[in-house]
């Protein structure tokens, strides 16, 4: 097909101009992108984020009897990064996960966060070996070297109602974890049943039930009557919001 001489004038007239015009716009645009990709991500994901910040300051513990829960329990965690450890949305999870662990409708001596439906790595744990046997929360925690005989004895879990179980384990552990202070590696070596407590908390954050390694399962006699109170007061019902995921 021909163009008339007319007609490639008019485009020249029209084209040219505009076509210089976009340049300086799409450069822009280019740039503004590129600056955007190197941006840092904003910490944690946003049903992670939205979990923390929705959630009582008592937090909703998964049990194996629910299925989605169960499928929590068994996800292997992410590391946190320093950002994510850093961050007001961590503080706030640590004063959670220390909430729900002391409270009396739980009474633990540790929690790991996918109990409360997080596949992330930290853990509070109750420092039985230390004076006034604290609750300590800890980012990325987990054992390094097993050491000791092993050593069996009797363990329960928050999210497995009513069961006990008998589980060999490591008489002693070192582990390793993020200070939350200085974001420095740290490790330390443990030994008894606070050594346990590590083991155990650690085994949930790699998706890891005590049932898994116990000898012997059997029924907690005790188990519905302490939780009886709490449970007529509706402490252990799902939030319908969690549901809906």
């Amino acid at each position: 097909m021909k163009t008339s001489s007319s007609f490639r004038t008019f485009l020249l007239a029209v084209a040219v101009p505009v076509f210089a015009a976009a340049i300086p716009i799409l450069f822009l645009a280019l740039v503004s992108w590129s600056d955007l990709m190197r941006k840092p991500q904003k910490p944690f994901t946003v049903w992670e984020r939205t979990l923390i910040e929705q959630s009582d300051s008592v937090m909703y513990v998964c049990v194996v009897t629910d299925l989605k829960d169960s499928l929590d329990l068994r996800t292997a965690c992410r590391d946190l990064t320093d950002e994510e450890i850093g961050s007001e949305l961590y503080a706030t999870l640590a004063a959670k996960l220390l909430a729900t662990v002391q409270s009396p409708q739980q009474g633990g001596v540790g929690i790991a966060a996918p109990q409360v439906g997080l596949a992330i790595r930290v853990a509070a744990i109750q420092r039985l070996d230390q004076p006034g046997e604290p609750f300590v929360v800890y980012p990325n925690i987990r054992v390094l070297e097993h050491l000791g005989d092993t050593v069996r004895g009797p363990e329960g879990c928050l999210s497995i109602p009513g069961k006990r179980g008998i589980v060999p384990r490591s008489e002693g552990v070192v582990i390793g974890w993020t200070d939350p202070e200085t974001l420095e590696p740290r490790t330390e070596e443990l030994h008894g049943y606070v050594a346990i407590i590590f083991q155990h908390e650690t085994d949930h954050l790699d998706g890891i039930l005590y049932t898994d390694r116990a000898e012997s399962v059997s029924d907690d006699p005790d188990w519905d009557a302490e939780r009886a109170p709490y449970a007529m007061q509706g402490a252990y019902v799902k939030p319908a919001w969690r549901c809906s995921r």
